[in-house]
């Protein structure tokens, strides 16, 4: 096997098409040499095989020769030799993964210098500071990166040093002084590590080559390949490359541009340079750049050299690139390209104008194809507008969005601060149903406890709020929390960000969701694609859920979950009277009190999608989630005694406590035990559709029964269902009977169960837990990171459906179900529906819609049109 090429090796295939061989750095820098002869010091790359290896099973055979062949091919091209003290070689060495991940791995750079070839560089030059700090900066790097030795005490004296001589700048500290911080430098090295300052240039090259490889499972660079989805199994590329000096002299420079803007996608040459300097200047921060358009009075001819290079780059790959260049002596090198990141805003600008560029020309199926859903995600929430900030801590980005507010400890309070003008954000160790106003009135969320289908985390959600969940770090107290030695006292500011997760103290400046005409213009081709393939709906719960739903392009509803009706704070205490109700005719007052209120909420919801489907989940929870807790009656009842009802209300949560409530009583087992509890939900909904019927117009309305684990659970449902229906004489109205499958025996029965349902609809949040015997709270709270670290779990299987385990369940379900009954409609409702990879999944699993939270409309519909594209079926 090879390992190495030359950036001018001749592939039998364009490069920038290798990027599993070279990684991205390395497949762009052999493509801009051999195909579009641009001004690119000469180099090798070492392959992502090499890494592979050498992370299995150490240095790899052969790779010693091949690497002598390479340097020695290098060292002929630019006439001088690694190390020769007279006229030294210098090289970078940098990774290179298949996919861009900046800043996670690591660099060395003028590696080749020692006490005899940094005289040589000198005298070559004529330049003994920029030799002596070309030295100064190798030992730094070398240390930090390849020793692996905490960079503090260097980076302490080498500000002493500064301080010392009075420079202002890295560039003003004289030749004396950083002479003198070399040797300290190898002081501390050999002080350190027992060992002196490796001098061959060969063994700096190979302990670089097995830095820059190990850095591979370094924990940023892990970290990063978890948010980004990109697998542990790819490894990285290493680049050597003859080095350029941008820190020569004034008429030398570093600079990183891109070609058009990547924060607003506006055409144009953007970016930042620095005379006098080496690339991680510009980086770091630590000298004040300059515009690239900068470059035009400082480089006139640099400048327009620049301007074409960009031109034929971006014409070439299709897309905004991102570069590095340098300018030695007058003479631009260009160090570095690849498609460059961006945000959402300018991906959706630069996918639609791209598509009219006469020399990009993108297909609008390409244009689709550039935008993910994290470029919509970005748009559509408020975002914090600048990283100018502090995190406290870190818990789960549960509902995408910034929001910034008061801390408040209380539903109650919530309400109250709101309603005098306030803006707050709810701090609870978790949310209940007691909580809807308080969530409702918040900006935020923030739960110490909880996972991503937690109820804190699956209401934000349904209503857009940011929230942050399992914060453990975090300990509440009653009026106040405690972050490591942090006080945050209950109504101090904080920041929160629902997508990353981040808890900031103090008020981080927002950006407003402002959805742009592009972003219709993308959805629009989506819609083009997807359209009669795949539909997408929405999860929503009442009449204002169902408009936005409407607005962001939903097809109807996929899951209406009638419960939540239930939690207002009118409709709650009519719920405790059923419950608590002693005869069959106080129940019944009850119920009919509920079916009047449930009629109302329906008629808006099917108002608001006339036309189009809604399909309407029956009671699912248990019934002792209406009531209050146990254990806060009990200690109210030692601490002051309870009221009458309060007493009744503690016998009736005792009596429905169950150990293991979601499998519990709930669902269609709910439904048999109170059946009258079905028959009115059923009632108040065909009335519902009466009256819009009545009024003009065309409710289609499908009623599904939770929690089916056989047929004959669903016939006596549907038998529950049709009477009212009959009754009502509503057999003109569009309105079928289904279940949700969210067991894994009702997908393995599937075939039977068709045969008394219009449709099936896959109830992912709980067959997940049910597969994989997780409870979700608990373990995405305490196991679920070790599992994704120690790559026990590829995803998590609550964000992300597990394609093997629970997507086998759906395609078996599927297919049985199908079976029976040729024209079963099959849709997805749990959260995993509003998720791109889970989409996918989904759609080859033969699903005829999937439905997720309003606010994830946009993104399931883009994602849908992915999947579409990407299909194998």
């Amino acid at each position: 096997m090879r390992y190495i090429y030359p950036f001018d090796f001749h592939h039998e295939r364009a490069p920038m098409e290798m990027k599993d061989l070279l990684g991205g750095k390395g497949a762009n820098l052999a493509e801009m040499t051999s195909v579009l002869k641009l001004p690119v010091p000469h180099g090798f790359t070492i392959s992502t095989d090499a890494c592979r290896e050498y992370l299995k099973t150490g240095w790899p055979v052969g790779l010693d020769d091949e690497l002598e062949k390479a340097l020695s091919e290098l060292e002929l091209k630019m006439g001088r030799r690694l190390g020769d003290p007279n006229d030294p070689l210098l090289v970078s060495v940098r990774s290179g993964a298949k996919f861009s991940m900046p800043g996670m791995m690591d660099t060395v750079l003028n590696l080749g210098l020692n006490d005899e070839s940094v005289e040589g560089l000198a005298e070559a030059t004529n330049d003994q500071r920029f030799a002596y700090d070309s030295y100064r900066r190798f030992i730094q790097m070398y240390s930090r990166i390849v020793l692996g030795l905490d960079p503090s005490e260097m980076d302490l004296l080498f500000e002493e040093t500064k301080e010392k001589v009075g420079a202002e700048t890295d560039a003003d500290v004289p030749v004396d002084a950083l002479k003198s911080l070399i040797v300290s430098f190898k002081e501390i090295v050999e002080r350190e590590t027992s060992k002196e300052f490796p001098s061959d240039p060969t063994a700096q090259l190979k302990g670089a080559i097995s830095a820059v490889f190990g850095s591979w499972n370094g924990e940023r660079a892990k970290a990063y390949r978890r948010r980004e989805g990109i697998s542990d199994d790819l490894g990285t590329a290493v680049n050597v490359q003859a080095m350029v000096f941008g820190n020569r002299d004034n008429n030398s420079g570093t600079g990183v541009g891109f070609t058009r803007d990547p924060a607003t996608g506006e055409k144009g040459i953007y970016g930042d340079f620095l005379v006098n300097a080496q690339g991680e200047d510009v980086v770091a921060g630590v000298r004040n750049t300059e515009h690239l358009v900068a470059l035009k009075d400082r480089f006139p001819e640099v400048f327009d050299q620049l301007v074409d290079i960009f031109h034929r780059l971006e014409s070439h790959y299709r897309d905004m690139c991102d570069t590095e260049f340098t300018i030695e002596q007058g003479k631009l090198w260009m160090l570095q390209t690849r498609v460059g990141k961006r945000t959402g805003v300018a991906a959706l600008k630069m996918a639609v104008e791209m598509t009219q560029d006469e020399w990009i020309k993108l297909n609008k199926t390409e244009a689709v194809l550039r935008i993910t859903g994290d470029h919509l995600d970005q748009v559509l929430h408020p975002q914090f507008a600048d990283d100018n900030y502090k995190v406290l801590t870190k818990g789960l980005g549960a509902s995408p969005g910034a929001a910034v507010g008061k801390v408040c400890f209380s539903s109650y309070d919530a309400v109250l601060r709101v309603q005098h003008g306030e803006k707050v954000i709810l701090v609870r160790k978790e949310t209940s149903p007691d909580d809807v106003q308080g969530m409702l009135a918040a900006q935020g969320v923030l739960t110490t406890r909880g996972g991503l289908v937690s109820h804190a985390a699956v209401v934000a959600r349904g209503w857009g709020k940011p929230a942050v969940v399992g914060a453990e770090a975090i300990k509440v107290a009653e009026r106040f929390f405690q972050v490591g030695e942090t006080t945050v006292h209950d109504g101090d500011i904080i920041s929160i960000d629902g997508t990353s997760g981040e808890v900031v103290l103090g008020a981080v400046r927002l950006s407003a969701a402002e959805p742009t005409s592009e972003f219709n213009t993308i959805l629009s081709w989506a819609d083009e694609i997807r359209r009669s393939k795949l539909a997408v709906r929405a999860n929503a719960d009442n009449g204002e859920d169902a408009t936005v739903a409407a607005f962001f392009g939903a097809e109807g509803i996929g899951l209406c979950r009638t419960e939540h009706m239930f939690l207002r704070e009118d409709r709650l205490p009519i719920v405790r009277r059923m419950i608590l109700a002693d005869t069959e005719d106080e129940e019944a007052a009850a119920l009919e009190e509920l079916r009047v209120a449930q009629r109302d909420d329906f008629l808006e919801i099917l108002r608001a999608m006339s036309g189009l489907p809604v399909t309407v989940r029956l009671l699912d929870p248990p019934l002792h989630e209406f009531l209050p807790d146990v254990e806060h009656l009990m200690v109210k009842q030692a601490v002051e005694g309870l009221s009458e009802e309060e007493e009744r209300l503690l016998g009736a949560a005792r009596s429905w406590h169950e150990v293991n409530p979601m499998l519990g009583t709930r669902g269609v087992r709910l439904g048999v035990i109170k059946p009258g509890l079905y028959a009115m939900q059923v009632r108040a909904l065909v009335q519902a559709a009466q009256t819009l019927r009545a009024e003009g117009g065309d409710p289609k309305v499908e009623i599904m029964v939770p929690l089916v684990v056989g047929s004959e659970e669903l016939k006596l449902a549907r038998s529950w269902a049709q009477d009212v229906i009959d009754e009502l004489g509503a057999k003109d109205l569009d309105i079928t009977i289904g279940t949700m499958i969210e067991t894994p025996r009702a997908a393995i029965r599937a075939q039977e169960i068709a045969t008394f349902a219009e449709f099936f609809s896959f109830g992912t949040n709980d067959l997940t837990q049910m597969t994989f015997g997780f409870s979700r709270d608990d373990v995405e709270g305490r196991l679920m990171s070790s599992y994704l670290e120690k790559g026990l779990l590829h995803n998590n299987p609550f964000k992300v459906v597990d394609p093997d385990g629970v997507g086998e369940l759906v395609r078996m379900g599927i297919e049985r179900g199908r079976s029976a009954k040729s024209d079963l409609k099959v849709g997805v409702c749990g959260e995993h529906g509003g998720d791109p990879a889970s989409i996918e999944t989904f759609y080859e699993a033969g699903v005829s819609y999937v439905s997720c939270s309003p606010y994830r409309v946009p993104i399931a519909r883009l994602s849908a049109a992915h999947a579409v594209l990407r299909s194998k079926r």
